[in-house]
């Protein structure tokens, strides 16, 4: 078995899929205000609007991508001016991790394998 799919509920899908797409530097070529995948390797990042209002995150989630330099994404989302929550820190089981919200508040980490 394997994780088909995440799905990030929200309120304004373009907003979020636009940061993901920007992020991930992946076109998927939709502007749907409802429904859109971001990855669809593996598996599948959706952004998705159900209708339901959601008026705060408590951070029960975090998505964790891993990347080739840690150091770089991180000097490249603060050009972007995303909301940096921890700085690049190497974690004592042998990762080198920063953390960062998207637009709705989701906590994402990006992170380098040592």
């Amino acid at each position: 078995m394997k994780v088909g799919e995440v799905c990030l509920m929200t309120g304004d899908v373009v907003r979020l899929a636009d940061f993901y797409k920007e992020l991930l530097g992946i076109e998927n070529g939709s502007n749907d205000n409802v429904h859109q995948f971001i990855l669809s390797e593996e598996t599948t990042l959706t952004i998705y609007n159900d209708g339901v209002s959601r008026m705060s995150n408590p951070h029960n989630i975090c998505i964790a991508f891993t990347v080739a330099d840690v150091d770089a994404e991180y000097e490249r989302l603060k050009l972007l001016g995303v909301t940096i929550v921890d700085p690049p820190i190497v974690r004592p089981w042998g990762a080198k991790n920063m953390s960062f919200l998207d637009p709705d508040q989701n906590l994402i980490t990006f992170r380098s394998i040592l």
